[in-house]
């Protein structure tokens, strides 16, 4: 069963759980019998939307197994003061808007009891009484995302079953800082061409191939097929490379080409220093501008190179020009690796790695050190990684940020759209 077949089965539990008449709670959920009795109720006063409400639940005795049971509310969360939508409000605001787990807890708590933040918004109200104050806490919020990160740990086999995959995958990891100022690795894997990302893993670094194959084995397991792997992008770590010659041979590897430019910045730099030796003021100014510009456009034409032929004479063009020997060779060494993408197979694969995935990963995780254990923080980047899979890119384009699919989400471009069912539906929150 997918991620997205749970999905709409909790619905369906929970429009069952809805609709559910007076009469079927007559039958008894331990031994099914319907001889039973009302046998008295209590009060709950949990926090909803419009403020604290008083709720009566009913109780019920059954004759044959002598046991008692309360009937269920779709609307509340056994054990909480908190209704169902605020859980499911709170998990969202900090998934979604991107914030502190306290800021989210002040937001929510001002909005329930109508305090803190809410006198900002209507200075008139009057403040509420002591007993009626809403006190949610940020370990609170912390708690149930843990708990969703459960739902999402026992959801990874099969989770992607039957959902396309391209072949080509871009994979990245990410350092978070835990207490004890120990340090993990979170490793995640996206398809090229929908975006889809498998289960992310927590390792301890990324130099060692058995985190690399810890998290290939996840993915399979989640319902990738190594197979039918073809090419991986990545920003060129030792122990992808390791794991790859050993497990996966058959699997091309393409560098990172933003991380390639990373590595000639210093001797760019040194090209242009020379350039503007000994100029001064605004001539020296001008003189290093376009000999970078001069520069940079030597070596874009051989990362974009249409064809390994053309990227051959571009590097060569750019070793035979005055001072650019260095630069050719540094270029060189990676060169066939900076080209996989040209090849037949691979012409889906794409030529950075995936780090634009941990943009929206920072906001919320502030680098693990809202989660303390390297657990919960697995948890939590399970958790966001069915978030990012469910929830649609934005339509409008930004000043310098495109989206190549807008209002679709990775699901939905890989040809399984999911519906109506949300990331929290099939957290089963």
């Amino acid at each position: 069963m997918n991620i997205i077949e749970r999905g709409k089965q909790f619905l369906q539990s929970l429009a069952q759980l809805a609709n559910r008449k007076a009469w079927e709670w007559r039958r008894c959920p331990r031994c099914g019998d319907n001889l039973t009795c009302k046998w008295g109720g209590y009060e709950r006063h949990p926090w909803f939307f419009e403020g604290r409400k008083r709720v009566r639940v009913q109780r019920h005795w059954c004759h044959q197994c002598k046991a008692t049971y309360s009937e269920h509310s779709a609307l509340l969360v056994r054990g909480s003061w908190y209704s169902w939508e605020v859980h499911r409000y709170a998990i969202d605001h900090w998934q979604h808007v991107g914030s502190s787990l306290r800021r989210t807890a002040g937001w929510v708590r001002s909005w329930l009891g109508r305090q803190e933040r809410w006198k900002l918004w209507r200075p008139l109200d009057a403040e509420p009484e002591e007993g009626e104050r809403c006190c949610l806490g940020a370990s609170t919020i912390h708690r149930w995302l843990d708990r969703a990160g459960l739902k999402a740990q026992e959801s990874v086999k099969e989770q992607l079953k039957g959902v396309p995959t391209s072949g080509q995958v871009g994979t990245d990891g990410l350092w978070a800082r835990m207490r004890g100022r120990t340090k993990k690795v979170v490793l995640a894997l996206v398809d090229s061409v929908s975006g889809l990302v498998f289960p992310p893993v927590v390792v301890d670094e990324e130099e060692r191939p058995e985190g690399w194959e810890k998290l290939f084995l996840r993915a399979q397991e989640a319902g990738l097929e190594l197979e039918a792997l073809r090419g991986v992008a990545s920003d060129g770590a030792k122990g992808l490379r390791g794991y790859l010659e050993l497990g996966l041979w058959w699997v091309k590897h393409q560098r990172c080409v933003f991380h390639l430019w990373c590595n000639l910045s210093g001797e760019l730099a040194t090209l242009v220093k020379e350039a503007a030796k000994g100029l001064v003021g605004e001539v020296a100014k001008e003189v290093r501008k376009g000999a970078r510009k001069e520069w940079v456009a030597l070596v874009q034409g051989v990362f974009n190179a249409p064809s390994e032929k053309e990227a051959q004479e571009a590097l060569a063009k750019l070793g035979a020009q005055p001072g650019g020997k260095g630069l050719a060779q540094a270029i060189g060494e990676h060169l066939k690796a900076a080209l996989v993408h040209l090849l037949g197979v691979n012409g889906e694969l794409m030529r950075v790695s995936p780090e634009w995935c941990w943009r929206d990963f920072r906001l919320r995780l502030s680098r693990g050190r809202n989660h303390g254990s390297p657990e919960r923080l697995k948890r939590a980047a399970l958790v966001w990684a069915i978030y990012r899979n469910f929830t649609p890119a934005q339509w409008r384009s930004e000043p310098k940020r495109k989206y190549r699919h807008p209002g679709q989400s990775p699901l939905e471009v890989a040809g399984v759209p999911p519906g109506e069912v949300s990331y929290l539906d099939a957290l089963g929150v």
